[in-house]
């Protein structure tokens, strides 16, 4: 593959929530033309102020004709999917149709599975698929606390406990997340996402299966074999507010691989609920290109 420079465009194909426009920013911001395209019903319409392009979930032959007609090579996939792709209301894509048998080889299998087959599509088209963590280092938790706070002794035997928990299961294609308290892990991330898992643990601590001075941990981490390319874990304000609400003492994600939208206003939430968040080591992940 031909190599690239840095003044050509970079295409962001955008799904739910703020960071796709954090990334943007920060491409900008180094120089880059972004070319955007939203996932229609996933991304905010808030693109739409970056001259954003639409494309039905599944429409990958539009998408690589405004790719094409932008001289895009270089692509990132930001934001959350929470649909898997309708055919039956692109079939009149011609591109999408053509390469029906690729797509639905790459839609069979696990989550993980799924991406890396999806970038394998999207490479064979002659496209090289980036990094949020090549693109915007900023956006990445770097260690240590980011606000006021930091966890104590008590506080740091759970997060171990957690990242053991999550390393343990990263093969078996689960959730990123848990809760630890008082040294007992009380839930996991499921499909059902992060901030479920915290009010998961808020109706427990409520129906006083967890001690009130129990005050536990939310840990986060990517997967072991998780490709750092797409679906890297996501904190940001909205995640500080509901772990505060459920009485959790703080937020412990792996550093260097879990992105924070939002970065002051996380940090305000933060020191405004008295808890605490802070990048931590994992020492056993390594890099996906």
């Amino acid at each position: 593959m031909a190599s690239r420079t840095a003044d050509e465009p970079l295409a962001i194909l955008a799904g739910g929530g703020t960071l796709p426009l954090e990334v943007a920013e920060a491409a900008s911001a180094a120089g880059r033309r972004v070319v955007m395209v939203g996932i229609r019903g996933e991304a905010d319409e808030a693109i739409e102020a970056l001259g954003a392009q639409w494309v039905e979930w599944g429409q990958v032959g539009r998408l690589l004709d405004l790719l094409a007609a932008e001289h895009c090579r270089d692509l990132l996939l930001v934001g959350g999917v929470v649909r898997r792709p309708d055919f039956r209301s692109v079939a009149s894509d011609f591109g999408t149709v053509r390469r029906l048998p690729k797509i639905l080889a790459a839609l069979s299998g696990g989550d993980d599975g799924l991406l890396r087959r999806v970038i394998g599509l999207l490479e064979s088209e002659g496209l090289r698929v980036l990094s949020v963590l090549d693109v915007a280092p900023a956006l990445v938790l770097a260690l240590g606390p980011i606000g006021r706070r930091s966890p104590d002794s008590a506080h740091r035997a759970d997060i171990g406990r957690g990242l053991s928990l999550l390393a343990a299961l990263g093969p078996f294609d689960v959730g990123q997340a848990a809760i630890v308290a008082g040294g007992r892990i009380v839930a996991i991330e499921g499909a059902e996402g992060t901030d479920a898992l915290i009010d998961r643990y808020r109706s427990v601590r409520n129906a006083g299966r967890i001690a009130r001075d129990a005050h536990g941990v939310l840990v986060k981490a990517s997967k072991p074999q998780q490709d750092r390319r797409v679906d890297l874990p996501v904190i940001g304000p909205e995640t500080v507010r509901r772990a505060a609400d459920a009485g959790l003492a703080g937020i412990a994600a792996e550093s260097g691989r879990v992105l924070v939208v939002r970065r002051q206003e996380t940090r305000a939430a933060a020191d405004a609920a008295g808890i605490f968040v802070v990048g931590v080591e994992t020492g056993g992940h390594h890099d996906r290109a």
